[in-house]
């Protein structure tokens, strides 16, 4: 394991690239998510079938998140992050950030471990 960053997140950007943009302004190439608090204008959440389901705010909670971001061939960083959220009527919803189409509330504050691969 390498550095650990805590860092926030602004309104309106999307969870999923707001992660991956975060691990590319700390230097990290791997990182896994150690923890996070926030919330989502909207939700939109993965299904086995890959569809989506999408769960409307605003203020929808965010009550655990977990997940991981790897370089991908090309250099590039790719987040794969998986939760739970809760709207405002406390129906609750689980399954993989769908990436575009998680747009931060006010703000998310997210902590990211380093992940040195051996090589």
């Amino acid at each position: 394991m390498g550095r650990v960053a805590y860092a926030r997140i602004a309104p309106n950007e999307d969870l999923v690239t707001g992660v991956e943009k975060l691990c590319l302004a700390e230097g990290f190439r791997n990182a896994f998510v150690r923890g996070a608090l926030g919330s989502l204008v909207d939700g939109c959440l993965g299904t086995l079938d890959g569809q989506c389901v999408e769960i409307k705010g605003p203020a929808i909670e965010v009550v655990s998140l977990a997940g991981e971001v790897r370089s991908t061939a090309d250099g590039s960083l790719s987040a794969a992050l998986t939760g739970v959220v809760a709207d405002t009527q406390g129906n609750v919803y689980g399954g993989p950030f769908i990436a575009g189409a998680n747009p931060i509330c006010m703000t998310f504050e997210v902590t990211l471990e380093e992940w040195l691969p051996e090589g």
